[in-house]
């Protein structure tokens, strides 16, 4: 048992941290996370550990014979349909662990158990009645009717009466000694069978025997090395931490830069949002003001100059108009009230917007072209990068961790090799090197007893076979004298006439029934003695084995050993308080768990204390207190960039008078449309008689519209373009200060964050850097664990023992043997009606001494 122990004490060193340690862990993160969630902590790579590969495939497919041995517990089933007995064996074996006292079972309460023991078994008890009556019965009734035939009575009397329906009976006599014999034949053949089946799966057996032998040997010689690659696998734990502390600089910069990005990057990213979320998007703005002011200076320009040429065409228009409506022939009286109603439209040509008053926006232009002149963009990101920086500056101010890694290196290395020490402490190799030579020597022990088990084999082979051929002999009678009396058979002739053949068929059948006399009580007994055995095996072993309640049974407390609560730990362990039982590590060994777990080797082995002594040191923490940061120099937005910012929302867009340019704009170039009054002249003109006037108001008209093609048109496209540049001037000067001082207030709050709270960031930064280190110690010894669980020593080979027991014992075994007794046990039954047959049909065949005479 020394290797044993030395095993499970060994796979126990990585399992579970401390209790204490994990509990104020536990109270420190939710304090944590209260505050803020800590960084997710990158997982390490710790590999596969090396996998043993197992050959035995416990599992039994019983092919075609399986449908005999469905039928065999379905009678079964039938016979006792009863549920396991549990708490009835566990009373019964708990009342009798001392030895069976015949005074004991005179007590009422175990009178009670068994009387429950006999109605559970009530149905085997009336089928073994029935059989042992068979048995005895049996040979009285073969000597008294022997005795009754040898006195010419019970059919002993040579003379047949005749019938009118002889044929008939005699058809169907042979008919159904015909099907006795097919149902003969048929449980001749079942029998043979199973008995069969039993000795080709004798031999399958030490295919099982060799395969679970290799799965220990397997499971022995793969543990050493799946428990050293467990203890070299610190090492990436290790490296892990020394790369993280050698880049301190930018991991835990990086997790304070974060941190703060948080809160900084939103500020920053409002002061780059002056048209979007970017840089870009607010010199972007800046532009766009600035072709905006240029639209609307360039517009006022093309406006004002336009207005004085319009002035001066229609004054022109309406002078030379006016000298045409004063010709004589508008005196004459017909055509004078078209002349005067001409005349009277005349002060409508001319300019309605007066463009001249509006004031320039030189001066914002001028303010936007020198805020254009420097560039925002490079301000702000010289304070991004200040703030990217952040790594730079802890890893100047994180020197002395630096300077500590060589000593914290050599205390990583001392826990490295205390884990690899306390490794070697017990002798694992030589403890399962003696483990596989005892394997070894036991299976040459067994394989010792093939021979003999090959014999013991032949010997049963031929016990059973011997069975069979009575059964066979009496069907070979039954056979024979069917075929001899059948065609021997004469209808013409008389009783005392019958052939030859027809004489030796029914004397063949009184044969067969007499070897049924002799045989079938023997093979009865046979057939009760194996049905009561191995029928009972079935329901209380191999039914509770394979559905696993036997082992609720074995499992009880006190059941195996009466100062024991839990036999298994306290065999293996001396201590039965253990809550191991035998189903629970089946259970994990049936999911090919590893052996720790199987065994619950946590509850015996604390290594509490060595992993807080060795892989959570002090030391290290110590270490990182002494870790002080400063970002007090960080400068996200420099003093010329406040001041671009205030320029631009200060650059006079605010104070342009957009009411009066958009009162101007909103009227129409001129008094009246002059398209409308070119139209309306022309119609006036029509009205006049033809003659000089009349041409002369026509051009007039054509006048009028030339000057709008070529001179309202381009104003009234001056007028849009303005009145669009005037809307967004408008729209960007409303809330451009709100914007510039909230980004302001913004880059303010931030600053003040990394000011003031950068101590606190700093610590808390610190304390999870602090806790990601120790994590990978955690990840380490939870894979530990993890990996003891499932992966190390897979006890897969223990659950596949059991399994094989299962399918040799009860799969090749008892269900055969259950098998070959129900053959055998229906040919039985089967031979009284074949003996019954036999005797009527036998007088048909056979020649008698008399007859019946009938004289006419």
């Amino acid at each position: 048992m020394l290797w044993t122990r030395c095993l499970v004490l060994l796979l126990c060193w990585g399992s579970t941290t401390g209790e204490q340690r994990a509990e104020e862990r536990q109270v420190q993160a939710g304090s944590q996370r209260r505050q803020r969630s800590p960084p997710p902590m990158e997982p390490l790579d710790f590999g596969f550990v090396p996998a043993a590969v197992y050959d035995t495939h416990a599992y039994y497919e019983p092919g075609a014979i399986g449908i005999l041995f469905h039928m065999v517990h379905a009678f079964l089933y039938v016979i006792q349909p009863n549920t396991f007995p549990k708490d009835l064996i566990v009373r019964v074996i708990q009342q009798n662990m001392g030895g069976i006292k015949i005074e004991e079972w005179r007590k009422p309460e175990n009178i009670v158990l068994l009387l429950q023991w006999l109605f559970y078994e009530a149905g085997f008890l009336i089928c073994a009645t029935i059989g042992i009556l068979v048995v005895v019965l049996t040979p009285i009734i073969g000597f008294c009717f022997c005795v009754c035939r040898c006195c010419e009575n019970c059919g002993g009397e040579m003379h047949q009466r005749q019938r009118k329906n002889a044929d008939c009976q005699r058809g169907f006599y042979t008919a159904s000694l015909i099907a006795s014999s097919i149902f003969i034949i048929l449980g001749v053949l079942v029998a043979y069978t199973a008995n069969h089946n039993i000795s080709t799966h004798i031999k399958s057996t030490r295919r099982f025997i060799n395969t679970n032998m290799r799965d220990l040997k397997t499971l022995a010689n793969n543990t050493p090395a799946q428990i050293n690659y467990l203890t070299a696998q610190y090492t990436t734990a290790k490296n892990k931490i020394l790369s993280d502390l050698d880049n301190i600089g930018p991991v835990l910069g990086g997790r304070i830069h974060s941190q703060l990005e948080k809160e900084v990057v939103p500020s920053l990213d409002t002061a780059l949002r002056m048209a979007g979320a970017k840089v870009e998007n607010a010199i972007k703005a800046m532009r766009e003001t600035k072709e905006a002011l240029e639209s609307v200076s360039s517009s006022l320009e093309v406006l004002q100059e336009g207005t004085g040429k319009l002035q001066s065409s229609l004054s022109g228009e309406q002078a030379s108009l006016s000298n045409t409506l004063s010709d004589p022939a508008c005196t004459n009286g017909a055509v004078s009230p078209t002349c005067n109603t001409i005349r009277s439209t005349l002060p409508q040509l001319g300019v309605n917007a007066d463009f001249l008053k509006l004031p320039n926006v030189n001066h914002a232009m001028a303010n936007v072209n020198t805020l254009l002149g420097t560039d925002l963009s490079n301000i702000v990101q010289k304070g991004y990068s200040s703030f990217n920086d952040t790594p730079r500056l802890v890893k100047e101010q994180t020197k002395n961790i630096v300077t500590a890694l060589p000593r914290v290196k050599g205390m990583l290395d001392k826990i490295g090799t205390e884990i690899n020490n306390f490794a070697k402490m017990f002798p694992v190799e030589s403890s399962l090197a003696n483990f596989t030579i005892f394997l070894n020597e036991g299976q040459m022990k067994i394989e010792a007893f093939y021979p003999q088990i090959d014999q013991m084999d032949f010997y049963r082979w031929i016990g059973c076979v011997a069975a069979l051929c009575m059964v066979v002999l009496v069907l070979a009678f039954n056979i024979l004298g069917l075929l001899c009396g059948t065609c021997g058979y004469d209808k013409q002739a008389s009783p005392t006439t019958r052939g030859c053949l027809s004489n030796t068929g029914g004397n063949l059948l009184m044969a067969g029934v007499g070897f049924s006399f002799v045989f079938s009580w023997v093979l009865m007994g046979i057939v009760t003695t194996l049905f009561v055995a191995s029928g009972n095996v079935e329901k209380l072993i191999c039914e509770p084995l394979a559905n696993r309640q036997i082992f609720q049974i074995i499992d009880t407390p006190f059941m195996v050993h009466p100062a024991k609560k839990n036999f298994l730990p306290g065999m293996l362990f001396q201590n039965p308080n253990i809550d191991l039982t035998l189903g629970s590590m089946y259970r994990e060994c049936f999911e090919n768990k590893g052996l720790y777990h199987a065994l619950q080797l946590e509850t015996m082995f604390n290594i509490n204390s060595f992993l807080n002594r060795t892989v959570y040191n002090k030391d290290l923490a110590k270490v990182f207190e002494s870790v002080q940061v400063d970002l007090h120099d960080i400068t996200l937005l420099e003093q010329a960039g406040r001041d671009n910012l205030i320029n631009f929302a200060n650059s006079g867009i605010g104070q342009i008078d957009y009411e009066t340019y958009l009162a101007e704009v909103n009227k129409g170039v001129t008094l009246v449309d002059l398209l409308s009054f070119a139209t309306d002249l022309e119609a006036q003109a029509d009205q006049l008689p033809r003659g000089a006037l009349e041409n002369a108001l026509r051009g007039h008209a054509s006048s009028i519209r030339q000057i709008h093609r070529d001179q309202v048109v381009p104003m009234e496209q001056a007028m849009s373009t303005l009145s669009q540049s005037i809307k967004q001037l408008q729209r960007m000067s409303s809330d451009l200060p709100v914007k510039v001082t909230n980004i302001l207030s913004a880059i303010d709050a931030a600053e003040y964050l990394i000011i003031h709270n950068a101590s606190h960031v700093v610590k808390q930064e610190t304390k999870g850097y602090m806790q990601s280190l120790v994590g990978y110690f955690k990840q380490y010894t939870q894979w530990v664990k993890i990996s003891l669980t499932t992966e190390v020593a897979q006890c897969k080979p223990i659950s596949n023992i059991v399994d094989s027991m299962e399918i040799v014992g009860c799969s090749f075994v008892v269900d055969s043997v259950n098998t070959f007794w129900f053959g055998l046990g229906a040919s039985c039954i089967f031979m009284i009606p074949s003996i019954i047959f036999s005797i009527k049909l036998a007088k048909y065949y056979r020649r008698m001494d008399t007859e019946d005479v009938f004289e006419e």
